[in-house]
């Protein structure tokens, strides 16, 4: 399909063959890049040794509140690209463009000046230990190098997405993924730079993505592309893709207090094993969150623009089934680990007391999956359709209003089992929650009709 014509379709084509020709990339994509991380584990779990995997547990909070100032520009743009796109306001969809470069250059830059201010600190109160604070230091230092670089390519990923190449974006995490792979056990195994090697394969491989992401924005019969005029920052445009990106946003910062209430909680009634323990649950349940991260990518940009045409029978058509493929993920996510968490968690370290404490850590946190893919594309839903203050409320309310009491509470009777078993708990009512959002949404709004 020619990229200049391909967000046309969105308004016409079967919502199912839109849903799977938007969403499989982007699954594909999102599974490559929890590959990614997941490798990135793997590799240092093997070749540094069970501490340093405990020590980028640690990291977590910061790549987590990267990653939010990161999802603030990008998700926010590309949900307002989908939704001008409906409106055929093409002259702001190329702004936009410009604007994603500008803000993602203030933001990247401006994020890893004050935090390498105040590293090791930071690191300290996310839960590092003595024996961990050296890995975490060492990885963090390099990523937050090239946090800038980071920042563009997840943006312009965004943005190729919503612009009508899915294809283009899928390549691009896959292209990362690959060079990862190969960079990493080079650097670790044959160079012996240790914890260190593995940001730098990470950090190389997004530069060589983002060159060729830059590359794809120069050619003028795209959707989109570099031009003069549309740097200059629009109050508009601006204020539209943060107060719509201010959901994941919100969400990636709580995230970050999480992850550090958490450490703390497995250091306090634990060790630095099941901070590590921890670290292997998470790049697990990831994986499994970041295929319907995908699913709900390819999601967002036929709601924003069936929403923004004002064709509410396809929005609700698209929500139906995007539930329904996220309940199928989740409920598979499920079943591999309760039935083989001991395999699972073997795959990260061969030491066999970090894999005694991943074993029921897995167990707890996948216990309510099967209900959690629909909690996920029901906050997707609202940010994609610009109601931003709804996805808000689901993101908050899990994390901050339900985890954080449960989790300062639960470990004190339950100890480490009380951490696993307050992630469990949060995310069932959460699943309540978004049952009561959504119905209300469906039954009183226009595209519910």
């Amino acid at each position: 399909m020619n990229d200049t014509l391909a967000p046309l379709g969105l308004g016409t084509e079967k919502v199912g063959k839109l849903l799977m020709q938007y969403a499989i990339p982007a699954i594909v994509a999102m599974t490559a890049s929890s590959l990614y991380n997941i490798t990135d584990s793997i590799f240092i779990g093997h070749g540094v040794g069970p501490l340093a995997l405990s020590g980028l547990a640690i990291t977590f909070p910061l790549m987590n509140l990267a990653a939010a100032f990161g999802s603030l520009v990008g998700v926010g743009a590309s949900t307002v690209l989908s939704i001008r796109m409906g409106q055929k306001d093409y002259e702001t969809a190329n702004k936009i463009l410009g604007n994603v470069f500008v803000m993602n250059l203030i933001m990247g830059v401006g994020f890893s000046a004050a935090t390498l201010l105040f590293l090791d600190p930071v690191l300290l109160f996310f839960g590092a230990s003595e024996a961990t604070l050296p890995y975490a230091h060492d990885f963090m230092i390099i990523i937050l190098a090239g946090n800038v670089v980071t920042h563009m390519y997840f943006g312009l990923n965004a943005l190729l997405r919503s612009a009508g190449s899915p294809q283009k974006a899928m390549m691009a995490t896959i292209y990362t993924v690959l060079i990862n792979l190969v960079l990493n056990p080079l650097f670790i195994f044959v160079f012996g730079w240790g914890i260190r090697g593995s940001a730098f394969a990470t950090i190389i491989s997004q530069v060589a993505v983002l060159c060729w992401q830059m590359n794809l924005f120069n050619n003028r019969r795209f959707f989109i592309h570099w031009q003069k005029g549309i740097y200059r920052l629009s109050r508009r445009i601006v204020l539209d893709s943060l107060s719509i990106g201010m959901a994941p946003f919100l969400m990636n910062a709580a995230s970050c207090l999480i992850v550090i209430i958490i450490n703390r909680q497995l250091l306090v009634h634990g060790n630095d094993l099941a901070v590590g323990a921890y670290g292997i649950v998470n790049r697990v349940a990831f994986l499994f969150v970041m295929i319907v991260i995908g699913l709900n990518q390819g999601m967002q940009p036929i709601a924003g623009y069936n929403y923004g045409a004002m064709l509410h029978g396809r929005v609700r058509e698209v929500l139906r089934k995007s539930i329904f493929y996220a309940t199928l993920i989740m409920l598979a996510g499920f079943g591999v680990v309760e039935l083989f968490p001991r395999a699972v968690a073997s795959v990260f370290t061969t030491e066999e007391q970090l894999v005694e404490i991943a074993v029921p850590g897995l167990r707890w946190v996948f216990a309510v999956y099967p209900l959690v893919g629909f909690q996920m594309v029901s906050s997707a839903f609202f940010q994609s359709i610009g109601k931003a203050h709804k996805s808000i409320i689901l993101a908050m309310t899990r994390q901050m209003l339900f985890l954080v009491p449960i989790l300062l509470i639960l470990p004190n009777y339950m100890g480490t089992t009380g951490v696993w078993a307050s992630m469990t708990i949060s995310d069932f009512i959460s699943v309540l929650l978004a049952t009561f959002l959504l119905y209300n949404e469906l039954k009183t709004s226009k595209h519910g009709k």
